[in-house]
């Protein structure tokens, strides 16, 4: 697929729609003739209109369907990597990718980070440990995230020793071989509030960080129980280490190079390759703006498993689309949680425990 026309945020409602919607349906032919589960379901619980549907319209599968089954659209031999989820206990999803489908997740994960933080690879801080990646036998959710990230940094540097503790000289080192420019930095949520907010606070320092650039994500869980939201967490960070670009991204590994930014705004975006659908738990049906429902991720990157329509375990509604202040088009929203009962996961999630 060739995205190099496609913005990641240019695209306005009616002509993002117009192209999801033919690619979602490939995709969906695709899987269909290619994965036999995936099939015998659609065959099941679907009956296809003989007209173009919707993309309300589109069968989804439930994300939890891929702890359950083993769902590939390419032969085994052309898988190049086998990524799992993050959950703390049970069974976890496995998610099959072939050379076109990880070649495609990094070019859309591009695409978006670049609209962020520019098309120059920066400084990157990593707010973890260094043992966290170079235990290639111990593959976490967490070293998938600190790899991925990566792509887009340079001289990475970990802010934390192995036992979790915040190394401030070398901080300090790395920070003043780079006193101009900005310098990118990387954590899952519960981890920077942990190991820097707090740990900063703790020692009464400060980090000039004004430069910086934070990307986080996950975790907001055990954030929340500690009365910790997002305006307390920003407030805190520009406290202790100056910074004030500080971006959340909502995403899941079953949809890996899909990830939803927060913006200036403080909105989460949907880019012009994927879609959110908020649905009501109780009929499934699509849900308008302000009201809550369960979050369906739409995606025009899975081609080796059926990922490209999914339904979380999560809680969320949009506001609006097209219209937010940060100037990006599409649709933005909030997450606000899971569902009762429904597995805690997420790699700050699973590193608590």
């Amino acid at each position: 697929m060739d995205l190099s026309s496609i913005p990641p945020y240019g695209l306005a409602s009616a002509a993002k729609r117009e192209f999801l919607g033919g690619q979602l349906q490939q995709l969906l032919d695709w899987h269909r003739a290619h994965c036999e589960p995936y099939a015998r379901v659609l065959d099941r619980l679907w009956s296809p209109s003989p007209v173009a549907p919707s993309l309300e319209d589109l069968p989804f599968l439930p994300v939890r369907l891929f702890k359950e089954m083993e769902l590939l659209s390419v032969p085994h031999s052309d898988i190049v990597k086998t990524m799992t989820s993050s959950g703390t206990g049970g069974k976890l999803s496995r998610i099959f990718l072939d050379k076109a489908t990880a070649a495609l997740q990094i070019k859309v994960l591009a695409k978006i980070m670049a609209d962020f933080i520019g098309p120059q690879r920066l400084p990157m801080l990593v707010i973890d440990s260094r043992s966290t990646v170079s235990d290639r036998l111990k593959f976490s959710a967490r070293t998938a995230g600190i790899l991925g990230f990566s792509m887009f940094g340079r001289e990475v540097e970990f802010a934390l020793d192995d036992d979790m503790q915040l190394n401030l000289p070398r901080v300090m080192r790395f920070l003043e071989k780079y006193p101009d420019g900005p310098i990118l930095l990387f954590g899952f949520t519960f981890m920077v509030w942990q190991h820097l907010v707090l740990a900063l606070e703790d020692q009464a320092q400060h980090l000039p960080l004004e430069r910086g650039v934070l990307i986080h994500g996950g975790g907001w869980k055990q954030m929340l129980a500690q009365a910790v939201d997002a305006p307390v967490f920003k407030a805190r960070l520009a406290q202790v280490a100056g910074l004030r670009r500080v971006h959340n991204y909502y995403g899941m590994v079953e949809q890996t190079g899909s990830i939803f930014m927060e913006c200036e705004a403080g909105q989460l975006h949907a880019s012009s390759y994927s879609e959110l659908i908020i649905r009501d738990p109780h009929d499934f049906s699509a849900l308008g703006p302000g009201k809550t429902g369960l979050i369906e991720v739409l995606s025009v990157i899975p081609r080796s498993y059926p990922g490209h329509i999914l339904l979380s375990e999560d809680l969320g509604e949009w506001g609006g689309e097209d219209d937010c202040p940060c100037g990006r088009m599409g649709r933005h929203f909030k997450v606000h949680g899971r569902i009762q009962q429904a597995e805690v996961r997420g790699c700050s999630d699973t590193y608590t425990r």
